[in-house]
């Protein structure tokens, strides 16, 4: 259960929704769970998570007129063109707070092929678990 638990807040922290999955892993490194557990629990779950960003900018485009719509289109303009100039390899750093679920939504909407978005994707967001999980180890548990 407290694998399942990781996966669904680390999804959930993906999203435009503004949680936090770190605490919690590092939570339950500290009651002895197993590391390499946590550490594809975090990773599967915010990669997905990222996934359904990606998914919602290339279908729900369409309504960027609504008032719900996340984006107005002075800043997704902004962003669309931000993506232009640094390329899909900005895509590795999609964990970055506060930047990094807009960057996801943003890839959709520029209709980055989603094969290369999850190889970026999960690539960042495993380096950037492992780190949270070695200075866990390294700094609080020793």
């Amino acid at each position: 259960m407290t694998y399942l638990i990781l996966f669904v807040t680390a999804f959930l922290a993906a999203t435009l929704l503004p949680l936090s999955s770190e605490i919690l892993l590092l939570t339950y490194l500290s009651d002895g769970k197993l590391p390499l557990l946590l550490w594809l629990a975090a990773t599967a779950g915010n990669t997905l998570g990222a996934a359904l960003n990606w998914v919602l900018g290339r279908y729900l485009l369409r309504f960027q007129e609504r008032t719900w719509f996340p984006f107005k289109q002075a800043k997704l303009e902004r962003a669309q063109k931000w993506f232009r100039s640094y390329g899909v390899w900005s895509l590795l750093f999609s964990w970055l707070p506060l930047i990094g679920d807009g960057l996801t939504f943003v890839a959709g909407t520029m209709n980055t092929r989603f094969s290369v978005f999850i190889a970026l994707t999960l690539t960042g967001k495993a380096i950037r678990y492992g780190l949270v999980i070695w200075a866990g180890v390294r700094f609080f548990m020793a």
